[in-house]
């Protein structure tokens, strides 16, 4: 029988249908109820901390506070919990002059003004003082010591001139870092160019995977930078695929985060009993598909459920294109997985990292990008373009060689981890 389904694509939505006796599995999150009142929560948290006395207690009148902030490619909320951090300090005799905001670019491009208030509100962004934190100007950064693993570490001079640093975001899976949010505000949030490509170079170990943290060097290697500048306090969120709270954790930066980390684990853990022949996977829309860097995780996740030889479509609009320079001159440079990973072995770049990482998974299973990327920048990337789910789903059967595949969907593969029983 045939069946419609609809999945997020950019900030509108694609149609499809196909039949649904090949559907084999259809990947959620676990059911888990949404916070009834997350302001409410969100008091809660951070009055009820974990590992740490409550943030109006740790914060004194004199003293000043930094928060830093995700930027536009990941979902936090932070118009919904900003306000609240800012009045809860209000009332321990903390004025707005003494509070401002960093946002968290790591190597993304800087925000627009715009982008800026659309992420804290309006009202947020009329109170306080708000910054980019551009990793490529030196002059930004403070030199604190170089970690165990090489890493030179540098944080940016209006995180480090506070009295006290405070950690937002958001936590999900990350492809090799094991887990967003924590650490990942200040490393590489707010730090310089080199600290991030010397730390993200550990990525070619094989213990940097997703969902591990304990013998993960890019984790350990974060955390033992960020001890050098170390956060006064963390409030990390949970969100589902509607961008609703799902649960709220705050406190010491590395204890709240473990425990936040045990709960994505839970929900966000999707068993799937046999690799499929073909994956359809959303990255669950804007922003998660701005741009090929950030799909990528969506790729991470569905390659977990191909079959080797298999095929995933991935629904990703790429408004942005590539997300990186970088990335493109490297796919100009080397034509096949073998010879980006040597190239990006030989010489850890970030960008060119993008490049292993995409490619590295194409070695097991052939993938069909739905996007609105021009079809040459496609295959550049070594993807194949498709116009739309019917042509794509007439190059997936094509290369397969079959009528009756078995499929599996995913509606948000950005957020959702499948895990092989094996």
């Amino acid at each position: 029988m045939q069946k419609d389904y609809t999945y997020k694509y950019g900030k509108g939505k694609v149609n499809f249908t196909i039949d649904d006796s090949l559907v084999t599995d259809e990947l959620y999150i676990k059911q888990c109820s949404v916070l009834p009142d997350p302001a409410e929560s969100v008091r809660e948290a951070i009055r009820n901390p974990i590992g740490c006395k409550p943030l109006r207690d740790i914060v004194k009148p004199g003293e000043t506070v930094v928060f830093i902030v995700n930027d536009t490619t990941r979902v936090a909320n932070s118009h919904i919990f900003m306000p609240i951090l800012l009045d809860e300090l209000n009332s321990a005799g903390i004025p707005d002059k003494d509070m401002w905001i960093v946002f968290a670019l790591g190597t993304h491009r800087l925000m627009t003004e715009e982008e800026m208030v659309g992420e804290v509100g309006s009202a947020v962004a009329q109170r306080v003082r708000m910054y980019n934190s551009d990793c490529r100007d030196e002059g930004q950064f403070r030199y604190f010591g170089t970690t165990s693993y090489g890493t030179p570490v540098y944080f940016n001079n209006k995180v480090v001139e506070a009295d006290h640093i405070i950690c937002t975001g958001s936590v999900v899976h990350h492809f090799f870092a094991g887990f967003g949010g924590g650490r990942k505000a200040m490393l590489p949030g707010v730090a310089y160019y080199e600290t991030v490509r010397k730390n993200h170079s550990l990525m070619l170990d094989s213990n940097a995977v997703i969902g591990k943290l304990e013998g993960n060097p890019i984790y350990y290697d974060q955390v033992e930078g960020t001890e050098m500048c170390r956060p006064s306090f963390l409030i990390n969120v949970v969100l589902n695929e509607k961008k609703e709270f799902l649960r709220v954790f705050a406190g010491d930066y590395i204890q709240a985060h473990r425990e936040c980390c045990e709960f994505v684990n839970d929900v966000y853990g999707v068993p799937v009993e046999k690799e499929a022949d073909l994956v359809i996977a959303s990255c669950g829309g804007y922003p998660k598909d701005i741009n090929v860097y950030q799909l990528q995780k969506t790729m991470d996740n569905a390659w977990c459920a191909v079959r080797k030889g298999g095929v995933v479509i991935i629904l990703g609009e790429c408004a942005e294109g590539s997300g990186s320079a970088t990335y493109e001159k490297t796919m100009q440079q080397y034509t096949t997985p073998e010879q980006v990973e040597t190239a990006v072995r030989a010489d850890f770049q970030i960008g060119a990292h993008k490049a292993f990482a995409v490619t590295r998974l194409m070695k097991k299973a052939h993938f069909i990008l739905v996007s609105s990327m021009p079809p040459e920048l496609a295959r550049l990337l070594l993807f194949t373009p498709a116009k739309d789910m019917e042509e794509a789903m007439k190059i997936a059967m094509n290369t397969l060689g079959m009528s009756q595949p078995r499929i599996i969907l995913m509606p948000m593969g950005s957020i959702t981890v499948p895990l092989i029983n094996k």
